[in-house]
């Protein structure tokens, strides 16, 4: 889940608003005639990745992909502060098609709480503590064989807490002005994450895909919450363990008039995070069903973990189904329970204050579309990778 605050300092820019938007229009109205966008999808540190290019000469990067945030940025040269990244880093000045962004174009203004003199320039901050800082920019992106250009991104100049992924940067695909699908004029997409760690690619695709087929298919309501528009939110009733329901009260994951509550699905958080009264039912019942003595060395970053045996196939791990609305989903046990260690396992659920998160451990092996025009979001259990 990601927040954003803005502010602007000064910089030299040589377009207009008028002349930016009549850009963005023409390419928004090409791309309605267009085939799908695809983009290569690998399992990252926890993270998944997705694999395009940026500027003209095209150059290759991967960058996480977070639906629960808006925008797209890469580290930029020259760097004040960047992590190490596979790639070299991308330079504007090498790129024929490169610009820089005014603060009156329409995505500036769309950074929240922005400031601007002579220029964009924004600072980008994320719940988790990880933030990028730079300008905003216009660039061509080149996804597999589809180039799309002037798409408006962030040039970051100063990144922290975002090593260890592999990744050169974040592409937002949250519900804002600023996010690739909004860019692009999408309808819908769709995307299908591998087991975390497997070297499998699959695949994101953007554009008029057609609906998951079968009768594993289940759908559920996407919600939309007015004061936080970025966000994709679902409805979850209740919660079963080991074929129980908890019967957690009714309200438990509503979105509240004011805006807060409720639960988002995020392809950028790594494990599930439950209002702390849901969380305590699901870890006790979880507990209590699990055969396997609970972990009390030093702290590993979860909260409810278990020591392994040397032998695991005696090993008793209760299922967990997350009852949406109109959607039952059953969760295996790898998109439930996360090794640590080789003799470390813990529960991929934890507990938070206001939002739930539903994250991307869960997601992992279903294929999620995401129907924007009819506002539903479908899981289908699938292997993902398995044909690439």
């Amino acid at each position: 889940m990601k927040k954003m605050t803005c502010n602007k300092t000064g910089r030299h820019f040589h377009r207009t608003n008028i002349f930016y938007l009549q850009r963005l229009d023409a390419i928004r109205a090409m791309l309605d005639s267009t085939s799908n966008i695809d983009s290569p999808v690998n399992s990252g540190d926890r993270e998944f990745l997705m694999n395009l290019a940026i500027g003209t000469p095209p150059e290759s990067f991967a960058a996480i992909m977070d639906t629960g945030s808006d925008l797209i940025w890469t580290q930029c040269e020259p760097c004040t502060q960047c992590f190490s990244q596979p790639n070299p880093i991308y330079n504007p000045q090498d790129s024929s098609s490169f610009s820089q962004l005014p603060c009156f174009s329409q995505l500036c203004q769309a950074l929240p709480s922005s400031t601007c003199s002579n220029g964009c320039q924004y600072i980008y901050n994320y719940k988790d503590g990880s933030s990028t800082q730079g300008y905003m920019g216009s660039e061509t992106f080149t996804f597999e064989s589809t180039s799309v250009p002037n798409i408006g991104f962030g040039c970051g100049e100063n990144n922290s807490a975002f090593g260890g992924s592999n990744g050169a940067g974040l592409v937002g695909m949250g519900r804002g002005l600023l996010s690739l699908p909004y860019q692009v004029n999408a309808n819908q997409f769709s995307y299908c994450l591998t087991s975390v760690g497997s070297t499998a690619t699959s695949t994101l695709q953007i554009g008029s895909l057609s609906a998951p087929a079968g009768g594993s298919t289940m759908t559920t309501p996407l919600i939309q919450n007015p004061q936080k528009p970025t966000f994709y939110y679902l409805g979850l009733n209740d919660i079963s363990v080991g074929g129980s329901p908890l019967n957690i009260p009714q309200g438990t994951f509503a979105l509240n008039s004011d805006g807060s509550g409720g639960l988002i699905i995020d392809s950028g958080t790594t494990i599930t995070y439950l209002v702390n009264s849901a969380y305590s039912m699901v870890k006790q019942a979880f507990t209590s069903q699990t055969n396997l003595p609970a972990y009390t060395g030093p702290s590993v970053g979860f909260d409810c973990c278990f020591q392994l045996p040397s032998d695991t196939s005696n090993m008793q791990v209760p299922s967990i189904v997350m009852h949406f609305n109109g959607a039952d989903i059953s969760l295996p046990a790898e998109n439930c329970f996360i090794k640590v260690s080789p003799e470390v396992a813990c529960l991929a659920i934890g507990g938070a204050q206001g939002t739930s998160v539903y994250g991307n451990i869960q997601q992992q092996n279903f294929e999620i579309l995401y129907d924007l025009s009819n506002n539903v979001l479908s899981f289908t259990p699938t292997q993902c990778g398995s044909s690439s």
